[in-house]
């Protein structure tokens, strides 16, 4: 029986330490770990609808000097909780608690804040089916469930 071959430049070691280091590379090891949909609260999707559960002011940071409106959500398919923006003057306003709101990422680096909100990667696109960027804008009126 012959034996295998076992060189420094043979294809089945060649191929072998290749597979070893590709797990030094991070976005190898987030893919196959798929580590993206586990930890990502809307898990692959875009969006995802959530219940308002409380209106929060978050402080922005350095050298800035606001308070950013936001809402905590519950999202309905998950049942995790997430803090989101309120983009837009005065759209804090045509938020209640438990109005259904539909959520979407802020577009921070690599699905992360974005700018001065520390810790908030989501921002509120529509109330109750309804536009928020309408609602502020006055084009709209919200409606009462």
């Amino acid at each position: 029986m012959a034996k295998k071959p076992t060189g420094e430049f043979t294809a089945r070691k060649l191929a072998k330490r290749r597979q070893q280091f590709r797990w030094n590379n991070p976005s190898y090891m987030r893919r196959i770990l798929r580590l993206k949909e586990k930890t990502n609260p809307l898990g692959l999707a875009p969006m995802a609808r959530g219940i308002v559960i409380e209106k929060v002011g978050i402080e922005a940071k350095q050298p800035n000097s606001a308070i950013r409106k936001c809402v905590k959500v519950q999202l309905i398919k998950s049942g995790r909780q997430v803090t989101a923006f309120t983009p837009g003057d005065g759209a804090i306003n045509f938020i209640d608690e438990h109005d259904e709101v539909l959520i979407d990422g802020i577009g921070g680096r690599t699905g992360g804040s974005m700018g001065d909100i520390p810790g908030v990667r989501f921002k509120v696109i529509a109330v109750n089916n309804v536009s928020l960027k309408e609602l502020v804008r006055g084009r709209k009126e919200k409606p009462i469930r």
